[in-house]
């Protein structure tokens, strides 16, 4: 059985597509990129563009990479193959929002433990979702900071050396995700006790994240933020 909630000093989160809503923030400037040139654009098609274009030798570090991405599906998803509109698509990071529940559930979570954020965008933009979010973090890690990307064990470890500057141990930590391919499989196989927050459970597919080679059950499961900060109310109350 999954340790208590009460058990842990430490929450560390995926950023993008947990707490910030990457996907929406996508579809929505792509939809205005097909209504500027007379267009029309199928979002859901579009972000399974997306995912086989970002996850590519080519890559670029993450939300800069967008500017390469657009120009690789803009012809496949019917829109104008302009370096503008690339650049329009990447500066969009700066104005994506969290999920409806994010910023609330951060703050109640953040009564209780210490909250790093854990993000494989860059730190211009983490600045960006960190305002977004209310700043609710104790730290943040970005791939600026650790020189790699989820799910690089690497960062991970990063993660674990601060804790334990702080007298902390991994055991101390649970790590939340809605990402099975970036987060809960290697926090799985690194030890960490793990929470899958599933935004997709209303919608087929694994939309723009890549889908892991197989599922990992993940030691608590919840389909919103709001849920987990409920339960670890709940137990407090208890």
């Amino acid at each position: 059985m999954a340790k208590s909630l009460r058990e842990f000093r430490y929450m560390t989160f995926d950023v993008v597509g947990t707490l910030i809503d990457f996907e929406g923030g996508i579809k929505d400037c792509l939809a205005s990129i097909a209504a500027e040139a007379g267009a029309a654009v199928d979002g859901e098609k579009a972000l399974t563009f997306y995912r086989k274009a970002r996850y590519s030798p080519e890559a670029l570090r993450f939300p800069d990479d967008l500017e390469r991405v657009y120009m690789v599906i803009a012809s496949d998803i019917g829109l104008p193959a302009e370096p503008r509109y690339g650049k329009r698509l990447r500066d969009s990071a700066a104005s994506w929002k969290g999920f409806p529940d994010s910023a609330e559930a951060l703050a109640r979570l953040a009564r209780r433990y210490k909250l790093i954020a854990m993000t494989n965008a860059q730190r211009w933009a983490y600045e960006h979702f960190a305002d977004a979010l209310g700043r609710p973090f104790h730290a943040a890690f970005t791939t600026d900071d650790t020189g790699t990307e989820k799910p690089d064990p690497a960062f991970f470890q990063q993660v674990f050396a601060f804790v334990e500057g702080e007298g902390g141990r991994k055991e101390d930590i649970l790590h939340v995700a809605q990402s099975q391919y970036h987060d809960i499989g290697v926090s799985r196989r690194l030890g960490l006790t793990n929470c899958w927050i599933q935004r997709r459970h209303a919608q087929p597919g694994y939309g723009g994240t890549i889908e892991p080679e197989s599922f990992t059950q993940p030691d608590y499961h919840f389909t919103s933020l709001a849920e987990l900060a409920d339960a670890v109310e709940r137990e407090k109350a208890a």
